[in-house]
């Protein structure tokens, strides 16, 4: 510990150890300037304000583009107010108040192009002014023209900087108006600096208030859109991962059969010759090797405590109970089927149950009372389905949704290599389209047994 201690206060030049104190003068050195004297007049014109706000966005696309330079109109407004008070307020002729006016102004004006700048230009009219339109008698050392210029001057700033800017701002403005006091203060029987100071916290302590209400926001939403876009991206792998293990599934079953009926075939015939007992054997040894390797392959997406459905995954056979089951759910539906019905490899039929399966979900939530039909087409290069609902009727309100079901079936249908679109209707429903391809090639026969 004692190690350490010396280490931080010990200067690599083997100096006098530095305190804390000084290190903190420092360290408070080197915020001053970077806030208030580094580049101190760089051109950092006001940003337009954004127009996606609930009452802005309603807005005309013209009154829109004008409500961009709010900003800027209220400093020139402020700008204007602070004219006025110079012209009516501050002591002198009248050429002297013309003068004042217009500093108070054009210093206001500065904080759109040059924010840290005019706040020194403010500190540095603030004499000026007390120089031509004192009338020796009150209001030392702010006059009312340069009081609500350095407040406005002050505030603007510190809307546009970062709190500790605001802090430095006000810390050499009290700096400034007691040494104005104590050293030119004579003949004055009224001093303003202390109400000044007073006026000017307040109005500071809103604005850094505002800023951490803003950076708060700001965070939030920013929280909020990397939680969507992991919920999103961990909905995507939960839907690969199913699909991969009805994927293993089906072809370890598959795989399984034709290793089974590879070895059992050669009893079948009597007497085979030793060409067709080799290339039994020879299939079921690669059977048996695809297998293993599949399991091994897809093997790691399940879970832990995942266990293979006792039962057979479903197909389109198995749709009548899914639509009874959705009618009892309050879903009006039909089912259409055209072209001549045939078996199709089961990844196929698993997929499209899912999809009509997923479809009609959404049809639930976020069409409550529409109707909804089914429509699935036998074709001679695969298959097609179309999901379509009508637009929501009832008390019923629409549960929101993500979209990750609309995420789910298209990576299902990109699986199988097809097609997919899925967008709203013109009477205000939704459609799905898909299309499945199957090989004539991969179309079972009575035979393949």
């Amino acid at each position: 510990m004692t190690e350490t201690t010396q280490t931080q206060t010990t200067p690599p030049s083997g100096g006098r150890p530095r305190s804390p104190e000084f290190q903190l003068a420092m360290d408070a050195s080197r915020g001053l300037r970077q806030d208030l004297f580094h580049d101190a007049f760089a051109f950092r014109p006001l940003p337009k304000m954004r127009v996606d706000g609930p009452l802005t966005r309603r807005l005309p696309p013209r009154l829109r583009e004008q409500a961009t330079r709010t900003p800027h109109a209220l400093v020139a407004l402020a700008g204007g107010v602070a004219l006025l008070i110079s012209l009516a307020g501050n002591g002198g002729g009248d050429l002297s108040q013309l003068l004042t006016g217009f500093l108070a102004l054009g210093t206001i004006m500065l904080t759109l192009l040059r924010p840290v700048g005019a706040f020194w230009v403010s500190l540095a009219v603030t004499p000026v002014t007390a120089l031509f339109g004192n009338d020796w008698g009150s209001d030392w050392p702010w006059l009312p023209g340069a009081f609500a210029t350095q407040l406005i001057v002050l505030t603007v700033v510190a809307l546009r900087t970062r709190p500790r800017t605001a802090a430095w701002m006000w810390a050499l403005t009290a700096v400034y108006g007691l040494v104005a006091e104590v050293f030119f203060g004579g003949g004055h029987y009224y001093t303003n600096t202390m109400p000044f100071l007073f006026v000017s916290a307040l109005a500071l302590l809103v604005v850094t208030v505002w800023h951490v209400r803003h950076d708060a926001a700001q965070k939030v939403t920013a929280q909020e859109t990397v939680t969507a876009h992991e919920r999103s991206k961990r909905t995507l792998l939960e839907e690969r991962t199913t699909i991969a293990r009805e994927l293993h599934d089906v072809v370890a079953h598959h795989m399984s059969v034709v290793a089974i009926q590879a070895e059992a075939a050669p009893y079948r015939v009597e007497n085979p010759p030793p060409e067709l007992e080799y290339a039994f054997a020879v299939i079921r040894e690669n059977a048996v090797i695809a297998l293993s390797e599949l399991r091994r392959v897809l093997g790691v997406v399940r879970a832990e405590d995942y266990e293979a459905p006792d039962a057979p995954q479903p197909t389109l056979a198995d749709l009548d109970r899914l639509l009874e089951n959705v009618r009892g759910a309050g879903l009006a539906v039909d089912k259409t089927v055209t072209g001549a019905v045939r078996e199709l490899p089961q990844g196929v039929e698993l997929s499209a149950y899912r999809i009509v399966q997923e479809a009609l979900s959404n049809s639930l939530r976020h069409a409550p009372g529409a109707a909804a039909k089914v429509e699935i087409g036998y074709v001679l290069g695969g298959l097609g389905l179309r999901i379509v609902n009508g637009p929501a009727t009832g008390l019923v309100k629409p549960s929101p949704g993500a979209g990750h079901g609309i995420t789910g079936m298209r990576e299902r249908v990109s699986m199988l290599d097809g097609e997919m679109t899925a967008a709203a209707t013109d009477d205000g429903g939704y459609e799905v389209t898909v299309f499945l391809p199957v090989p004539a090639a991969t179309a079972p026969t009575e035979d393949s047994a």
